[in-house]
């Protein structure tokens, strides 16, 4: 079935059929409802090529992720994830391109190449070679967090800094004297990663507003890490009650170490953060925590995409999340 045999079973010209179809040029009403009901009855759907070369589009978006060789969080799985299903139900298809090092080769011909129609950027540093890149290119695109000039280009980020200073004044209410952060590894800290560096800002500031004895360590993405990070934390400084963490991958070693340590949790040891839903249930007592709202953010992200490829020269657009802490089980007052 193509245009052709649906202009002839409706009576119409190929250019009618078309104009119905796309919306481009009006239609009567009688010839339009002829025209969709001959498309019903045929099952007929447009060729994506076809359409695509007709519309001056590819159909396609972007979606630079870190280097193939860095196993992806399950936060980063699950923003793919919810990428391309929020991708589909606008009818658009989704190429995935690594990023960093010897990776940016792909970045580099998706951008060149002009294989998309915009780009969704996510890990965003603070001062981001690539967000400028896409610039200079004039492709759309919108980043997952955004750099140092918050002003700049459409994003979708969580409020990392307001969201950790939440945790401190939440375990400051609680009692606790002596906290500490297990923030990301050290090397994403170096590097500007957002979330690492507004999660240590908020960290710090919360905690020296409420006169609190802090400390601030950095612990790499993996579960014996976190177990390594916390036992040595604790023979430093015994007297810290608890932890606020955005490393949701250190998460499981980090509750072993407390119960090799004899630090139970809730009655003598607390631990919040900002995590993924998922790690925060899987915690034993389940975490209290800002949960990350991975399909919300994903489904932003596109829709603002969408409407950037539709309107290049509309203003940018800025979304900060803030989710609430949900009170689970591993935060009480202190000893």
């Amino acid at each position: 079935m193509n245009i052709g045999e649906i202009a002839r079973r409706a009576g119409v010209s190929r250019s009618t059929v078309s104009y119905a179809l796309s919306g481009k040029r009006a239609v009567s009403e009688t010839t339009r409802r002829r025209i969709l009901q001959v498309v019903d009855e045929a099952g007929y759907r447009p060729n994506a090529s076809a359409r695509a070369l007709a519309e001056g589009r590819t159909r396609t978006i972007g979606l630079v992720i870190p280097p193939a060789g860095r196993r992806l969080t399950p936060v980063q799985l699950g923003l793919v994830a919810g990428i391309v299903a929020a991708a589909d139900r606008q009818e658009l298809d989704v190429l995935l391109s690594p990023s960093g090092g010897e990776h940016d080769r792909s970045f580099e011909r998706m951008v060149s190449g002009r294989r998309v129609d915009g780009v969704i950027l996510t890990e965003i540093r603070l001062r981001d070679a690539r967000a400028v890149r896409l610039r200079r290119s004039n492709i759309p695109f919108v980043s997952i967090g955004h750099t140092a000039d918050a002003d700049a280009g459409c994003w979708v980020d969580l409020d990392y800094e307001r969201l950790i200073a939440g945790c401190v004044h939440y375990l400051a209410d609680l009692g606790h004297r002596a906290i500490a952060l297990v923030n990301r590894p050290q090397e994403f800290l170096d590097s500007g990663y957002g979330p690492a560096c507004r999660g240590l800002a908020g960290f710090s500031a919360a905690t020296a507003a409420r006169s609190l004895d802090a400390t601030a360590v950095c612990c790499a993405d993996e579960t014996m890490a976190g177990e390594s990070c916390v036992g040595d934390l604790l023979a430093a400084r015994p007297e810290i009650t608890g932890i606020v963490t955005l490393n949701e991958v250190a998460l499981p070693g980090m509750e072993r170490a407390l119960r090799r340590l004899g630090q139970a949790v809730p009655e003598r040891f607390s631990v919040t953060g900002v995590v993924g839903r998922h790690w925060a249930e899987e915690f034993h007592p389940p975490l209290t925590a800002a949960d990350v709202p991975i399909s919300e953010m994903a489904d932003r992200a596109v829709e603002l995409l969408a409407e950037r490829i539709a309107a290049p020269a509309a203003p940018d657009r800025h979304v900060l999340l803030t989710p609430p802490i949900s009170l689970r089980a591993s935060t009480a007052p202190p000893p």
